[in-house]
């Protein structure tokens, strides 16, 4: 009975070993992680696309609606409408290619031979279907979230490297002429001190190549919410449901 109650200690020790060097390898190995950098890809792809989609819809959209009354407002509504669905379906591509999430990109109701897109009453029709579809609205609340999304990325990553790379070039540039590196009230005058900030530029590195990791996911998330298709949403409701 004894032995069997040391071998039972001996097995838990090992568990909680290898649990805690998965831990550290989590905690230490994000740098030389592929998924890692893709993640940051996505980011900073996130502000230029971002601000990109918001001008085109909102510039679309309203002057569409402003010349909804001419020949020239419901084609244009049309347009950009549709635009928003592939936005969406583009999107939901990119974060399945860089993100490790799978979404199956949403099919656009788009125009078809039946339709007819001679007449106001055709094109009201079919903008009027692309209104009322799941996918053009989610898209269009996604094309609204990726401008938030992509000025908050872009001035976390940016920000975060600058300090970054100025605290790891620290140790190589203190003694520059007109460098003027201080860390807090502290002037860095010596390679002791340019040292501290080198290692601080490493641990820094490390966290916030973490934060960006939870940053990314949480686009991946949003992507996810938004840009599946109805089945899959149907699906994961279902799913939800049943637990």
């Amino acid at each position: 009975m004894t032995a069997l109650f040391q071998i039972g200690s001996m097995a838990n020790h090992v568990s909680q070993s290898n649990g805690t060097g998965s831990r550290f390898r989590w905690l230490l190995g994000v740098p030389f992680r592929a998924q890692t950098y893709r993640n940051v890809a996505f980011l900073l792809l996130a502000f230029p696309l971002g601000v990109s989609y918001f001008v085109a819809v909102t510039v679309g959209l309203s002057v569409g609606a402003g010349l909804s009354v001419t020949l020239v407002g419901i084609p244009l509504v049309l347009v950009t409408l549709l635009a928003v669905g592939y936005i969406g379906r583009a999107e939901a591509l990119l974060a399945s290619w860089l993100l490790p999430v799978a979404i199956d990109a949403p099919e656009v109701p788009a125009p078809t031979t039946e339709d007819d897109l001679t007449s106001l009453d055709g094109l009201a029709t079919v903008a009027g279907r692309l209104v009322a579809s799941r996918i053009t609205r989610t898209s269009l609340a996604y094309v609204l979230l990726k401008f938030v999304f992509g000025v908050v990325a872009f001035t976390v990553v940016v920000t975060a490297f600058s300090i970054i790379g100025s605290l790891l070039a620290m140790p190589f540039l203190y003694d520059a002429p007109n460098a003027g590196y201080s860390l807090g009230s502290y002037t860095v005058d010596s390679l002791e001190h340019a040292l501290v900030g080198g290692g601080l530029g490493v641990v820094l590195l490390f966290a916030v190549l973490h934060l960006l990791n939870g940053l990314a996911r949480l686009g991946g998330v949003l992507a996810e919410t938004l840009l599946a298709s109805e089945a899959d949403s149907v699906t994961a409701v279902k799913g939800e449901a049943s637990q």
